[in-house]
């Protein structure tokens, strides 16, 4: 028997029933839509996570400093000649005044103060939406000037251009000089949106901060970033005479670790996802089980005309393999249409969708109708002629 009259015999048998066979069907579509489905929202969340951190800053070392009192304190100026060292191209230390109470006008509320240098809007990427950033002459004067966040913005001056006004941070008046585009939120670092700048000087006079607590650099390269690491750890080691009054966070380390622990939770929700598949073949080896029950005088006046074991095991093999790939079919398309449909429910949350993973769920959904559509088949090749005639 010719394959393409298996196929035809197979299709003929499928859409004789068609609830029974959607039935049968059901738990391969939900399989490959599943993870198709999944493998998409891991791609989409691996791409978000590494947004935010390129939205931080690409190659990027951030220096914490754990410890208090005067053995754990930092100078300026020493941090400040390491931009000469080939692996460095910028630093900018900064300190953070937290819940500062702001007054603008009538308008009051807390916001974050970030005392830091010129060079710190490069190493974040931050852009300037009207006005200009802080200079090295306002760090040099300790001028009372600020540069506010889009949010901080909108809070005090709603849809008005902010620069030349004047805010009074914790009672101190400050001139703006010039408000930044929004940036969004970062991964391990204050989100600038909701921040006020001012040069560092200006802040830890003005509201007693004690010393550089936090300390941004940037690296030409990302090879870069790993021998800035260990310059910078051998100084601190060395400064505080200890390697446990600091933490050296690495921005290439972390992404990669982040991307690690996305890929792994999405290998895992595959994995659960798979198991519909698999639930799916049984539910086509039980289906085929009771087609070749049902179908037993029909094998055996084949079988008494002539028709060979193989062209038995082949018909019902095939018809299973349809069943299966026919609900692959329909999975897949799903799943493709949830991940193009997905933008319409959520703007946060993006699905990628992964071409090869399309392909390898339908062959495993063809491949799981061959693997349990063989013992139904067997079984109906082995029937004896006379026996199955014999069948009501």
């Amino acid at each position: 028997m010719k394959f393409t009259e298996l196929i035809r015999m197979a299709m003929k048998t499928v859409t004789g029933s068609p609830l029974r066979t959607f039935l049968t069907m059901l738990g391969v579509i939900i399989g490959v839509c599943s993870v198709i489905a999944l493998v998409a929202l891991g791609n989409g969340t691996t791409d978000k996570i590494k947004a935010q951190y390129e939205n931080l800053g690409t190659n990027l070392l951030v220096v914490n400093v754990n410890g208090m009192g005067r053995a754990t304190q930092l100078d300026y100026n020493e941090l400040m000649q390491f931009e000469g060292f080939p692996e460095i191209s910028a630093i900018a230390p900064t300190m953070t005044k937290n819940g500062a109470h702001i007054k603008a006008d009538r308008t009051q509320d807390t916001s974050n103060v970030i005392g830091t240098n010129d060079r710190y809007q490069s190493i974040v990427k931050a852009d300037v939406a009207s006005g200009r950033f802080l200079s090295p002459s306002d760090l040099e004067f300790r001028s009372k000037v600020a540069v506010i966040g889009s949010e901080v913005a909108k809070t005090y001056f709603g849809t008005l251009d902010p620069v030349g006004e004047t805010i009074r941070i914790e009672g101190i008046p400050f001139t703006v000089i010039g408000q930044l585009k929004e940036k969004g939120s970062n991964i391990g670092g204050t989100s600038v949106d909701s921040s006020i700048l001012v040069p560092l000087e200006t802040a830890r006079r003005q509201f007693q901060l004690g010393t550089i607590r936090t300390t941004y650099i940037e690296a030409p390269t990302r090879d870069d970033i790993y021998k800035a690491q260990n310059t910078m750890k051998s100084y601190l080691t060395y400064k505080f005479k200890s390697d446990t009054g600091f933490t050296l966070i690495n921005q290439d380390e972390l992404l990669a670790a982040s991307t690690k622990a996305t890929d792994t939770l999405t290998k895992q929700l595959v994995s659960v996802a798979a198991i519909s598949l698999l639930v799916g073949g049984i539910g086509i080896m039980n289906i085929m089980l009771v087609t070749v029950s049902e179908r037993t005088r029909e094998i055996g006046i084949r079988k008494s005309i002539g028709a060979k074991r193989r062209s038995i095991l082949l018909q019902f093999l095939v018809e299973a393999t349809v069943i299966s790939g026919l609900g692959g079919l329909f999975g897949l398309l799903l799943g493709i249409g949830i991940v193009y449909g997905w933008p319409l429910f959520s703007k946060e949350q993006t699905l990628r969708l992964s071409l090869d993973v399309c392909v390898y769920a339908f062959a495993f959904s063809v491949l799981v109708g061959v693997v349990f559509g063989l013992y139904p088949a067997n079984k109906a090749s082995k029937l004896h002629p006379i026996d199955a005639l014999r069948s009501d």
